[in-house]
């Protein structure tokens, strides 16, 4: 009503500083414009009759409407759409972080399925689905033409059944089959553990027991340490985060933050500019934070990364994320349908949009892929290779007490830890050995 309002109060003002020359035209202009929309709601009327009575096959109405309405939403932008009360039932346990399905968060690009990322533990990412991946067949039929939502509802099923896709990834020369069984996916919004002397915090997920988990479980990994002054830094894993509430994702940029804005979001109308600042209190209480990124981290993703990243609270290690600045609200219509509808854009606290640009890391650090071969001798030998303590009869170092020896075994121990670590995690390991680093220079 206060939009109704305030364009009249406009409208009034225009026509008293101006003259009738200027007002006359611009009523016309509304006027024509008025008729031009119901004409065109005519013509949808009048097609939709045509339909219903002519077509070769009796049509469900419903089903008619429904891709009509969906048609006009998905045609806006990518992530607008028309929510069927079954998927605004599953839309809803999915923020409550249990619900059915493969486990991938997909978006539409050149009318095929994209693959933004897989969820952890889940069947997609048992299956080796990987951010990026395009997704053009599911059992044998191609995806081509169809809708976003007609390309997922032909991915669902029944729990415990078999699917087939038909998988497009770069660097790969041809497209190829992965096996997928469909489960209830459960998830673990935030995982904790000690890595040495590191906090590893993995968000695979911003839903309504992100936050609470992660408090809970920092504490955890705090108290196992033996207090914060014992940890030398925090990583917090954000890679192949597709997103979700943003209310969560200012919650855990304000867990790391002191102070500032954390993000701002702007709609159609510059007066719906919203600003949220963060409130005192750090968890990590000052230690240096490495956050990883790549590809596959989207939306609320991106704005913890961009918060930390523009206030210095954090160094960004990985690669480019997948470029989401946009808020949609989901809006409940009649019938126990909804619509998700894109409302704003988002901004980190520098004012950056990251819409189709993403959050540049700090650090580029690329995961190369694994390859499994054969070891060569050359690395068979370097793994027996022997040192000069293993020698029979070398003598011993008398410049060492045995604390010190113990100590020394402990770091060489750890050594090896972090090199096994750098194969199987190499953005991983490097992240840690930053921190070792960001310590080392500030005399900790």
């Amino acid at each position: 009503m206060k939009k109704f309002v305030m364009a009249a109060i406009v409208g009034t003002v225009f026509g008293a500083l101006g003259t009738v020359q200027i007002a006359g035209p611009l009523v016309a202009q509304e006027s024509t414009r008025k008729a031009s929309v119901y004409e065109q709601l005519d013509l949808f009327g009048d097609i939709f009759e045509r339909i219903r009575g002519e077509y070769v096959e009796e049509v469900d109405e419903q089903k008619l409407i429904e891709a009509a309405i969906n048609g006009m939403l998905t045609s806006l932008d990518p992530h607008s759409s028309f929510v069927p009360p079954k998927d605004f039932d599953d839309m809803q346990l999915q923020t409550r972080g249990q619900f059915g399905g493969l486990g991938i968060e997909v978006t539409q690009e050149d009318g095929f399925v994209k693959v933004v990322s897989p969820m952890d533990g889940t069947p997609a990412d048992e299956a080796g689905m990987e951010s990026g991946d395009f997704i053009t067949h599911v059992d044998g039929e191609s995806l081509l033409g169809l809708t976003l939502n007609e390309a997922v509802e032909m991915m669902r099923g029944p729990v415990g059944s078999e699917i087939i896709i038909t998988v497009v990834r770069k660097d790969v020369d041809e497209p190829f089959d992965v096996s997928i069984i469909r489960d209830t996916i459960k998830l673990t919004a935030v995982r904790t553990r000690l890595e040495g002397k590191t906090a590893y915090v993995r968000v695979s997920a911003f839903n309504d027991q992100t936050h609470p988990n992660l408090v809970e479980g920092f504490a955890k990994v705090v108290a196992e340490a033996g207090g914060i002054d014992q940890i030398n830094g925090v990583v917090i894993d954000l890679r192949n985060n597709p997103g979700g509430l943003l209310s969560q994702a200012i919650a855990v940029s304000d867990a790391f933050l002191e102070t500032g804005e954390i993000v701002s979001t702007r709609g159609r109308n510059p007066k719906d500019t919203d600003r949220v600042n963060a409130v005192p209190g750090d968890l990590a209480e000052g230690k240096p934070i490495v956050v990883l990124i790549n590809g596959g981290s989207a939306s609320a993703s991106e704005i913890v990364a961009g918060a930390l990243q523009d206030h210095q609270r954090a160094v960004v290690v990985g690669t480019k994320s997948f470029g989401k600045g946009s808020v949609q609200t989901i809006m409940p219509l009649s019938g126990k349908a909804a619509m998700r509808l894109t409302t704003a854009r988002y901004y980190t606290p520098s004012g950056r949009s990251i819409q189709a640009l993403g959050v540049s890391p700090d650090v580029v650090v690329e995961q190369p892929r694994r390859v499994e071969e054969e070891e060569t001798e050359e690395e068979s030998a370097a793994a027996n290779r022997r040192s000069e303590a293993d020698l029979r009869g070398s003598i011993t170092n008398d410049s060492m007490t045995d604390d010190e020896r113990e100590q020394l075994l402990k770091e060489q121990e750890a050594a090896a830890a972090a090199a096994e670590l750098r194969q199987d995690d190499h953005q991983l390991a490097y992240a840690i050995d930053l921190l070792r680093g960001l310590n080392a220079l500030q005399g900790k």
